[in-house]
């Protein structure tokens, strides 16, 4: 095989590929022996139709188009490996000449990923907020504890935010009960937002005994249709927090007194506010790196992705929404063009161990075991996505450890004491 690659723009090539009838005779016993499967002659068992009998049947034309369709991909693939041709999207193929018995020789245009000239890490700075553990702080962590191992007590008056009530609730659609839209006696913290949309609003006044109707969308429903809810509340009550004193901090904490523990506080939310300087610093170094760098995006494969959008919609005709779509698109595909620059660059390579960590990780926040999200992804076909998302974050800590950090006040910000420190090892 022959092959040769032009660029036709930073996102576009076309390759030209030449095959000889030697390298494509694999492919026509291929061809051959999937037609012989699909046709019956008499006389013949199926899959047993010599190709001479093919070729007088369907004719020769008929087995050179398979093997061509089978045969295409493979040397496509051969010749962008051979050009070191990152293809995105699909391949639009052309046959130039066929001559049976010497050659074949064919075009492929496809969208590729651009390169991308990456800056000099070290002269870049970042400015990240202050570490500021403000008094309100401090309180809601300690209150958070308080709560804890708060008293529930009935109160006889109407429920307000903070207060827990208990509820029924029955949904209906047009009148009629939604299958399994009903629940019994829940105890439910008033102004939570964690349930229904306009459930909070109409709990707040409610008194035990009241029974309220609000329309909200229910679960399943079109966008701009509603069902009704029925609320009932058959008891409030507010919660009443524990003396703040050595007391509590003994009953709460490891700590004898509440000094102790408020110190322990404000330690933790300081390694805290400093994480966020972390994740801060990196975001805004990816904001910076798309800002300032060119980094052309192929047009042709955007219009298929929105396309394939909008048709999985039913919305090909809203053009409102199909800017809205192009532009996360193209936002997400500059970003991933990026970043895997920025792997490639430093050749960054994801262990086995870095993969397993980050998957129990992502199981974790889907509330699902490791093992049942493994096979999830498996089966969906997005593993690779996984391994890219971790090189992605592994090569964007490394090029963040050359970029200069500074606080709001201009104090340097150390990075890498933000680390976790490796085990000792026992001596």
């Amino acid at each position: 095989m022959k092959s040769t690659v032009e660029t036709l723009s930073p996102t576009r090539v076309r390759l030209s590929i030449d095959v000889t009838f030697d390298e494509l005779s694999g492919h026509l016993s291929d061809a051959y022996k999937k037609i012989s499967s699909q046709i019956n002659i008499p006389g013949f068992r199926k899959g047993k139709v010599p190709p001479a009998m093919i070729d007088q049947r369907v004719g020769r034309g008929t087995v050179l188009d398979e093997a061509i369709n089978l045969a295409l991909p493979d040397f496509y693939s051969q010749a962008a490996r051979e050009h070191d041709v990152l293809v995105i999207g699909r391949p639009e193929v052309d046959i130039k000449e066929l001559v049976d018995k010497e050659k074949l020789s064919f075009t492929v245009e496809v969208s590729v990923r651009p390169e991308v000239t990456l800056p000099d890490f070290s002269k870049i700075t970042i400015a990240v907020d202050d570490v500021d553990v403000k008094e309100a702080d401090i309180v809601e962590q300690i209150d958070g504890l308080r709560a804890r191992f708060g008293t529930l007590l009935g109160v006889e008056r109407a429920g307000a935010n903070g207060d827990f009530v208990t509820i029924d609730l029955v949904a209906r659609i047009d009148g009629v009960e939604v299958e399994g839209g009903t629940a019994s006696q829940i105890s439910y913290e008033v102004g939570s937002n964690r349930m229904i949309d306009g459930l909070d609003a109409a709990l707040v006044g409610m008194s035990a005994g009241d029974v309220k109707i609000f329309e909200t969308q229910l679960v399943g429903m079109e966008d701009g249709k509603t069902g009704a809810v029925e609320v009932t509340v058959s008891a409030v009550k507010e919660r009443e927090l524990p003396p703040l004193d050595d007391a509590f901090a003994k009953l709460g904490s490891e700590f004898d007194t509440l000094e102790e523990l408020r110190a322990d506080v404000i330690e933790r939310l300081t390694r805290l506010k400093k994480m966020e300087q972390g994740a801060q610093a990196r975001d805004l170094l990816v904001e910076k790196l798309l800002a300032d760098i060119e980094i052309p995006v192929p047009e042709e494969f955007i219009t298929s992705e929105v396309d394939e959008h909008l048709q999985g919609e039913g919305r090909m005709e809203d053009a409102t929404h199909r800017a809205e779509v192009e532009a996360q698109v193209r936002s997400s595909l500059k970003s991933d063009f990026l970043l895997d620059a920025v792997v490639k660059a430093e050749a960054v390579e994801v262990t086995e161990v870095e993969l397993t960590e980050y998957l129990i990780r992502s199981a974790s926040r889907y509330g699902m075991a490791p093992e049942e999200f493994a096979q999830q992804l498996s089966s969906a076909g997005q593993i690779s996505q996984l391994v890219a998302e971790v090189a992605r974050a592994k090569a964007l800590a490394e090029v963040l450890g050359r970029v200069k950090v500074k606080d709001a006040s201009g104090n340097a910000v150390d990075l890498e004491a933000l680390k976790p420190k490796a085990a000792a090892v026992a001596e």
